[in-house]
């Protein structure tokens, strides 16, 4: 009977954390470097120093498996896996010094500066073309824009204060209410119809950040672009709700 041969795979992917950074990095490393080298590359992932660190294997319910102590073997020699993690001591290394991300110096560049570099992210897409760089798909949207402001004034000029009114936002419930508001906000730009609910579906009392619209009770408010409103005789609903005896 021929003799079973077991292949492993010659390297393994491990998480590498250190007193100095808790959150780690990946990294694929042979199995057949000598603990010795194998913590020579751990000082350009750690700053920690090839002759005074520690290591400690921790398998993937972070419970600690072992000691990596003798520096002659080999790393393969240990029961290290895929997905564990190898902790880094080392008395040179100060606790949390990679962690703390207001200690790095920060990169910055004012609006003027960022617009005359050419190896940047606008530089590019005005080179291409591309979004509000693109004269063509700029003055679409602003074509578009003015026929939906046009189709919005149209629509405003069918509704009163007082209209019954269906809405038909995508994604939502038809709902049923009265119209108490007609006209541009503080909120947000364009025209918009403040509408008072049947039911509380609403989102407020008629008032928006502090500035009265319309009055009703509170989560009865609602407003809604024109074009999602339909003016018409639009009763109450009943929702075969009977009174108590």
């Amino acid at each position: 009977m021929s003799g079973v041969q077991i292949i492993t795979d010659s390297t393994v992917t491990v998480n590498v954390t250190s007193v100095s950074n808790q959150f780690g990095a990946e990294k694929r490393f042979p199995k057949n470097l000598t603990i010795l080298d194998f913590k020579g590359k751990l000082e350009l992932l750690t700053g920690g120093h090839q002759k005074t660190m520690k290591l400690q294997l921790y398998n993937k319910d972070n419970k600690l498996v072992c000691l990596i102590d003798d520096d002659s073997a080999l790393l393969g020699s240990y029961p290290i896996d895929d997905g564990m993690r190898i902790h880094v001591e080392d008395k040179n290394l100060t606790a949390g010094e990679f962690d703390d991300v207001s200690k790095v110096e920060k990169f910055e560049l004012n609006e003027e500066e960022y617009a005359q570099r050419s190896d940047s992210v606008r530089a590019f897409k005005e080179r291409n073309k591309m979004g509000r760089f693109n004269p063509e798909l700029v003055k679409k949207k602003e074509e578009q824009k003015q026929q939906q402001d046009l189709r919005e004034k149209e629509k405003v000029e069918t509704m009163k204060i007082g209209d019954r009114c269906e809405t038909h936002v995508s994604g939502q419930p038809t709902r049923r209410g009265t119209i108490k508001y007609i006209g541009t906000t503080d909120f947000k730009p364009g025209l918009w119809v403040g509408i008072q609910y049947d039911e509380p579906h609403g989102k407020n009392d008629g008032s928006v950040d502090g500035k009265r619209y319309f009055e009703c009770m509170p989560k009865y408010g609602g407003f809604v672009k024109p074009l999602f409103v339909d003016v018409g005789d639009f009763p109450e609903e009943d929702f075969g709700l009977e009174d108590e005896m």
